[in-house]
């Protein structure tokens, strides 16, 4: 007798509690292994293994999906690279040949034969129309396997093996897990001069903005892609028929990360929420001289929260004109920005950005006198939202500032807004980080 196929209802589902549980035990599996050096190390590990999971999953709606429309289906990976081909068995693959067909070139495959290694294979995954393979081949592009111990990595992969990417609900529930480990890295990584926006700054700059379907949207600075998630939500609302998914999920969204991890969990940040073809450049940003960006490169809205203070290497600086090389990045990427805002044509009025800014962009002199001196003549700048000390903390104590402007015409009056501190607090912490309803009264 035929098996009868499991409904939905069927489906195991993982509970928020039991996936942040599963997700514990992995961290501590991991603290054993003599490869991986603290949480820096550990969550990217855990972010490739369950990547790989997800997109088994993922492949098994899509397989479902296409069966039901009559199509035919084509795998993103193929046997014996799936998931389920050599890591759903608990007793699958494990030990030192475990970690060589994961790390070499040419290995003894799940299947008992020789051939490419996985790493390999998915480095090498390519399309001639640029779907999920291409995706997954830019994500493994970047991705080592830290871990040396083999069967301590089984058991990290038996445990990742309960998670079932199935349900909506599920990919949600893993999407907060995933923010708030996202938010322990950036506690562990804080050291390292690299810190995120506040999800409630992201939310504020998107409302603010309100970018519309059919607009092109970049963060040149997309770290683990905060900005793009929040302006995929805010676009989704927008979609009513078939062919505004399509164009939502094509053309609309593109990020620049340089830096390996970020960018990986850029992608599956967004893979997670829903956006299945993420555009997400993994070069720097900065690399092409400014003079060289033409129309084609420019685009309607533009959100972010560039790094501050860091140094460029000499060859990025030539990209930029003579009388405005500088050190600080967040210069550096505000003249990218103006470069690659749309003009204005057959009235329409141009593009805009809202963007996080350090103090010292507004008040320096010198290069950064002479960039405000194009910003005002050439921008309208319309806004500029002081916001309290604190909003970064524990990462930097240094003031910021929030720009809006756009390629209306030159800036003709600046409305300053500051952002209080909740009465009766002195600043924000860790525990008690801002709100995004502090943000209502500006916003009105």
């Amino acid at each position: 007798m035929a098996r009868a196929k499991k409904t939905k209802a069927e489906t195991p589902q993982s509970t928020a509690q039991q996936l942040a549980s599963i997700i514990k035990s992995c961290r501590d599996i991991m603290r054993k292994d003599k490869g991986l050096n603290g949480d820096l190390d550990r969550l990217p590990m855990l972010t490739w293994v369950m990547f790989l999971k997800f997109l088994d999953d993922l492949e098994d709606v899509r397989k479902e999906e296409a069966e039901l429309a009559g199509k035919r289906f084509r795998p993103a990976i193929e046997s014996p690279y799936r998931w389920r081909d050599w890591a759903a068995k608990p007793d699958g693959i494990t030990g030192p040949e475990l970690i060589a067909f994961i790390n070499q070139d040419e290995a003894v495959r799940p299947d008992g034969k020789r051939g490419a290694g996985l790493f390999a294979y998915l480095r090498s995954l390519e399309s001639a129309n640029g779907d999920r393979r291409d995706v997954i081949a830019r994500v493994f592009e970047g991705t080592v396997n830290r871990m040396v111990n083999g069967y301590l990595l089984r058991d990290v992969i038996n445990k990742v093996n309960a998670v079932h990417f199935t349900s909506k609900d599920e990919i949600h529930t893993l999407g907060l897990l995933y923010e708030s480990m996202l938010k322990e890295m950036r506690d562990s990584a804080g050291d390292s001069g690299e810190f995120y926006t506040p999800r409630p700054v992201v939310k504020f700059i998107v409302s603010v903005i309100n970018p519309q379907l059919g607009e092109t949207i970049l963060d040149p600075a997309a770290g683990t892609g905060g900005f793009l998630v929040e302006a995929f939500e805010y676009l989704k609302k927008q979609c009513k028929k078939a062919d505004d998914y399509k164009r939502l999920q094509r053309g609309t969204l593109h990020g620049i990360e340089p830096k390996p991890l970020p960018y990986l969990l850029c992608q599956m940040n967004l893979l997670l929420h829903g956006l299945e073809y993420p555009e997400i450049d993994s070069g720097n940003a900065l690399r092409f001289p400014l003079r060289e960006i033409g129309d084609k490169d420019r685009v309607d809205v533009i959100m972010t929260n560039p790094p501050f203070g860091g140094e460029e290497e000499r060859g990025i600086l030539t990209n930029f004109p003579e009388d405005k090389q500088t050190a600080e990045t967040a210069l550096l990427f505000l003249q990218l920005i103006m470069r690659k805002l749309r003009r204005p044509v057959g009235g329409s009025e141009g593009g805009r950005c809202g963007m996080v800014v350090p103090n010292g962009v507004l008040f320096g002199d010198g290069v950064c006198a002479r960039i405000k001196e194009e910003l005002l003549k050439d921008f309208n700048l319309h806004t500029i939202v002081r916001l309290p000390n604190g909003v970064f903390a524990p990462y930097t104590s240094i003031p910021t500032n929030l720009l809006f402007f756009d390629r209306s015409g030159p800036t003709k009056d600046i409305w300053y807004y500051e952002q209080p501190l909740p009465e009766g607090r002195k600043n924000y912490t860790k525990t008690q980080p801002m709100q995004f309803e502090e943000f209502r009264p500006c916003l009105e």
